[in-house]
């Protein structure tokens, strides 16, 4: 791809080492990598088997392989010799990235705990299926099944048809971006720590919501897919649209379609619109039918409301915002540019290394800052609303900064009193909703009315001495409160500032309004999520996945600004723009070849099969994951069907319903439990698929902190760092709860916060 950034903020390079099979620990070092810094990438003799991965380009390369290497040194490493050069890269690296299983470790001797004490300062970065000290992640894993095994899958899909994994790698995304904020921290402890990422914990910590419900009502989520929930994924003239609203939304819905059967006075009401939803519904299907998808776009977007239309990858390196804002570059070397834009930070996007390519260049060790807890002495202005930018602010709380939550008395953050997004929701009255308290626990809470002067005096005040500064909202309206980066640089010209916009602050659609399920569609991972039949799906608006992932990769993006000394910044990092980013590989073929990537339900390349089987029981699935012929022929035999044993790979592929019969026919009166032990015990890689309340009594969760018990129920710690345990956080505050401590006189660290604020270990 072409190199689309500006060259990388000098100074302060940090060595890097990668020895990754999986997906991502390869994203996890294309940041580092993306950001400037040098990242030498262990491939085995032969080189990485990922490089010829199909699809592959006219040279054989695989394009999933050039969108996660680029930018990397490679050596050729034989890890059962014990590495060979490996302990001379080790002692003079930063930070390392590994996926290598408690076993496989062990055996190379790459253990975490050696490693800390053979390399004193060096920060181990851990990914594996199921946590660094868990056997089972000596097994293969990948998004699928750790989708699977966290519980994410079964909120995907359609009611009445099989759990889905959400299009490409989302999962390895997801815990790529949470590994870099891992690093981040471990690289702000007293001589480093192990940042411990669990595939299958940020599979569960991204479906949180199903978690706080069940525990709240006792209801097990599961999934509304694209024609069942409150938001609907409808036809167009052209395409798909997404059908997306808030209650308060629904008479600027009714004037949109202007159909009489949504002028009935019972749909003003939750109640009324779920149990007349099928007089109402077929005329917004209508509707929607006789327009282009852009059109219904742009008619909704100037009514205030957040539709979205699908996107796919040929229409999204022709989308006019992309190009304007040189995320896809329109020249002759057409690729993906930055993943945020600031004038402070550059993005490399060159080429993968051949194998053994280059050594690393000689770099002077980076300094560090010392703190326990990480982000001790850190004061973040949290202006975030909803998840994407609440979530940033939680995820900075729960390591130590004293995070400040800025509301208005009269526009408090609408989480407060969001409604229920169950499609049989009945919600009335104005209890807060047990959501609130996971984004917003740990947190000091004041008002202000930006309005008026006085408030925005206050707010001078504040940012006088902050670090840092989150804000989502809507463009335009930093800028009509006077707390726009320009004015407020002028304050504090070392404040980090971050904007976590729909579409980034410039551009055609900068000022576009969005939730999580109108960025699945616009970004284009609604284009790729699916079943075989082409229909796209979204992640719902249970899960809004996009905006669980730019709350990891906001958190990882200020503290590694903090780190690097790169203050008096502005970072638009655009929540559409980084889910496409996670579809580089997809863009890059479509680029190379016009073939645009379209649904595939649970199949991926280089493995069959790959997809989820029925269980005895109401809606239970076995997810089963073979990337070799050993794996095939021992699913043969445990399956019964000895004969298919010996068919190569293209045959189980080719005749796939034949072999699904086959499974289902073994599994369909198996428990899933027996299903998993069994499968386990032939060598098959699966995993179950869990529903909210089995997650719940599984050990492993609790264990881990992906979930926090007590009343109300709240989302954990997506990691672990293994040398600082952090204490639970203190409740969600109150509106205003901190007006007298914050705002008279001297703010207090958050070692002298209130005992609210501290939480118990």
């Amino acid at each position: 791809m072409a190199d689309l950034g500006s060259s990388p903020l000098p100074g302060r390079s940090l060595r890097v080492v990668e020895i990754s099979e999986g997906i991502a620990a390869q994203v996890c070092g294309r940041l580092f990598a993306g950001f400037g810094h040098a990242v030498t990438k262990c491939e085995p003799p032969g080189g990485d088997p990922l490089r010829t991965l199909e699809p592959v380009d006219a040279s054989g390369l695989s394009y999933r392989f050039a969108a996660h290497n680029a930018d990397k040194h490679s050596v050729e490493v034989d890890l059962t010799g014990h590495g060979g050069p490996l302990r001379g890269l080790l002692a003079d690296a930063d930070v390392l990235i590994t996926d290598l299983g408690p076993a496989a470790a062990q055996a190379a001797g790459l253990s975490a705990t050696r490693l800390r004490e053979e390399f004193p300062g060096l920060v181990v970065v851990s990914i594996t299926p199921y946590g660094l000290d868990d056997p089972r992640s000596d097994r293969f894993g990948d998004s699928f099944l750790a989708e699977c095994a966290g519980g994410l899958a079964a909120m995907v899909g359609e009611p009445d048809r099989p759990p889905l994994a959400l299009g490409g790698e989302q999962t390895a995304h997801a815990a790529a971006f949470t590994a870099f904020f891992g690093a981040m921290l471990a690289l702000r402890r007293p001589g480093g720590d192990i940042a411990d990422i669990a595939l299958c914990d940020i599979a569960a910590y991204i479906d949180w919501k199903s978690d706080v419900t069940y525990a709240h009502n006792g209801t097990v989520p599961t999934r509304t897919g694209a024609s069942a929930g409150i938001w609907r994924i409808l036809r167009a003239a052209d395409g798909w649209i997404g059908v997306v609203y808030q209650p308060a939304q629904w008479d600027a819905v009714a004037s949109l379609v202007g159909d009489p059967a949504l002028a009935d006075p019972r749909l003003r009401e939750d109640r009324g619109r779920f149990e007349l939803a099928g007089q109402w519904w077929p005329a917004v299907e209508r509707w929607a039918a006789g327009l282009p998808m852009r059109e219904v776009y742009a008619q909704a977007q100037r009514a205030g409301l957040p539709f979205g239309y699908c996107v796919d990858v040929a229409e999204l390196v022709a989308t006019p915002q992309y190009l304007e804002r040189g995320f896809i570059s329109a020249n002759e070397r057409r690729g993906i540019g930055p993943i945020v834009r600031s004038a402070e930070l550059g993005w490399r996007s060159g080429p993968p290394p051949a194998p053994g390519q280059a050594a690393v260049p000689e770099t002077e060790p980076a300094a560090r800052e010392v703190a326990d807890p990480p982000l001790a002495g850190v004061t973040v202005l949290d202006l975030g609303t909803i998840t994407a930018g609440a979530a940033t602010g939680r995820l900075l709380a729960d390591y130590g900064a004293t995070v400040i939550k800025v509301e208005s008395m009269n526009r408090p953050d609408s989480f407060r009193l969001w409604p229920s997004t169950r499609p049989d929701a009945t919600d009335g009255g104005l209890e807060e909703s047990p959501l609130f308290e996971s984004n917003n626990a740990g947190k000091l809470g004041i008002t202000l009315d930006l309005k008026t002067a006085e408030g925005r005096a206050a707010m001078r005040e504040l940012v006088a001495t902050a670090d840092v500064l989150i804000e989502n909202f809507t463009v335009g309206v930093t800028e009509r409160l006077g707390v726009d980066y320009p004015t407020l640089r002028e304050i504090n010209p070392r404040l980090v500032y971050l904007s976590l916009s729909s579409q980034g602050q410039t551009g055609p659609e900068a000022r576009g309004r969005s939730y999580g399920s109108t960025l699945d569609l616009l970004s284009g991972l609604a284009s790729v999520t699916g079943y075989d039949d082409g229909h796209p799906i979204w992640s719902s608006a249970d899960l809004n996945y996009p905006d669980q992932i730019v709350s990891f990769f906001g958190a990882a993006l200020v503290v590694y600004c903090l780190n690097q000394e790169v203050r008096g910044t502005h970072l638009d990092l655009s929540q559409r723009e980084l889910v496409t980013w996670t579809l580089a590989d997809s863009i890059a073929r479509y680029l190379d070849t016009g073939e645009v990537a379209t649904p595939t339900g649970n199949h991926r390349p280089g493995s069959t099969p790959h997809d989820v089987y029925r269980c005895a029981g109401d809606d239970q699935w076995v997810g089963i994951a073979c990337r070799s012929d050993d794996e095939r022929a021992a699913l043969a035999r445990l399956i019964g069907a000895g004969e298919l044993a010996g068919r190569p790979a293209g045959w189980w592929l080719a005749e796939r319903e034949t072999v699904d019969a086959a499974i289902t026919r073994w599994s369909g009166d198996r428990a899933k439990a027996d299903c998993v032990r069994e499968l386990t015990e032939a060598g098959v890689p699966c995993a179950p698929v869990v529903s909210a309340d089995e997650r719940a009594r599984d050990p492993h969760f609790h264990r881990r902190r992906v979930f926090l018990p007590g009343v109300p129920r709240r989302k954990g710690f997506p990691l672990r760092l293994c040398e600082y345990e952090p204490p639970d956080p203190g409740p969600a505050p109150s509106l205003g709860q901190h007006n007298a401590v914050v705002l008279s006189g001297p703010r207090q660290s958050h070692e002298g916060a209130p005992a609210q604020m501290r939480g118990t270990r």
